[in-house]
């Protein structure tokens, strides 16, 4: 009776929910003022170990991949114990987050929501490359970043302060240039659902040289951002830390332009894991800091 829903609970890929830590990290680096180590804990519990999975396996659930998806070289095939595991993570997510602070819990029940359009096949967001793009920049990104905030306990004034804006949008920017990067490996299958992603749009060279101008451009905003803040020394953390997404980021790309096969699920997920490693140190760095 068990045994469906342990195959079903590795599609909701809670591992690969880690590689999502940055954002995490890095809207608790740019809070000025104190919070409660233990209400951060609960936030990352919500995040990682339920919304993310939650959205993870309902996506699974309506994709129905037969070939690699992010975290998972061989995926199981889905069955309806899939959607009862994604309900009740969704469940203990919002009621998690209530506990926690009930706007939280409710920004928390908005990104679940949000989730569900991108992947339900009413809906289906992904289908539309620009749209689906613009969904996952903004919630993964910006949103995510003062959710973050807000369950950590951040009053509004920080919240709304120019600056913190401002290292918001640069969540989403990043995310712009690394969310391309996730599809690359899925052309065929993405193909054959019908959903138009903007890696495919791109191609694969564009999706590559698309993503070096969001990375390049979130870049400049933060350097920009830590000026202003007058944390120069955060910016000297994140350029040391982060040395080694540029080196494999470019070794990569030269794979790729000599080898277009190069773009593949192997490739992905070592750039998805020595990013997200890389950065979450970074602001964790700046967090300590």
């Amino acid at each position: 009776m068990l045994q469906p829903y342990r195959r079903a609970l590795l599609l909701l890929r809670i591992p690969f929910s880690i590689y999502l830590m940055p954002v995490f990290w890095f809207g608790l680096s740019a809070m000025r003022e104190p919070f409660s180590a233990w209400q951060a804990a609960g936030v990352f519990v919500v995040l990682h170990l339920l919304a993310y999975p939650a959205s993870n396996g309902y996506n699974s659930y309506y994709d129905r991949d037969e070939g690699s998806i992010g975290g998972l070289k061989r995926p199981p095939k889905v069955s309806r114990e899939l959607l009862h595991l994604v309900y009740l993570f969704d469940a203990l997510a919002v009621l998690g987050g209530v506990l926690l602070n009930p706007l939280f819990g409710l920004l928390v029940a908005v990104y679940l929501l949000v989730s569900k359009a991108y992947s339900y096949e009413g809906i289906r967001l992904k289908k539309y490359p620009l749209v689906s793009t613009a969904v996952v920049v903004v919630f993964q990104g910006a949103f995510t970043f003062l959710m973050t905030q807000v369950g950590a306990g951040a009053t509004q004034e920080a919240l709304l302060e120019p600056t913190n804006l401002l290292l918001a949008l640069v969540s989403s920017l990043f995310l712009c240039g690394s969310y391309p990067l996730t599809q690359v490996y899925q052309h065929q299958e993405d193909a054959r659902r019908g959903d138009q992603t903007l890696s495919l749009l791109l191609g694969i060279r564009g999706t590559f040289v698309f993503a070096a101008i969001g990375l390049l451009t979130g870049a400049a905003v933060l350097a920009y951002t830590l000026w202003l803040r007058n944390e120069v020394g955060h910016l000297l953390i994140f350029l040391v830390a982060t040395g080694p997404v540029v080196a494999l980021f470019g070794r990569w790309v030269y794979a790729v332009w000599q080898n277009p096969a190069a773009a593949d699920f192997e490739h992905t997920m070592r750039m998805n894991q020595v990013s997200s490693l890389c950065m979450s140190a970074a602001f964790i760095l700046m967090l300590l800091w």
